[in-house]
């Protein structure tokens, strides 16, 4: 199964969407300082998400 989400950051005043098949972790990373587009903000709340099959 997949998890198809939508990410929000105030700061940036933008929404994120992405898929995952683990969302804890993935959503984990979303809040850290890495390189990428979700790296720059580390305050994403999840708005959305919806559990799909393979």
């Amino acid at each position: 199964m997949y998890t198809v989400y939508i990410l929000y950051s105030a700061v940036r005043n933008k929404y994120y969407i992405g898929s995952i098949a683990n969302l804890c972790d993935r959503l984990k990373k979303h809040n850290t300082r890495h390189h990428g587009f979700t790296g720059k903000a580390m305050n994403w709340e999840l708005k959305y998400w919806e559990l799909l099959p393979d």
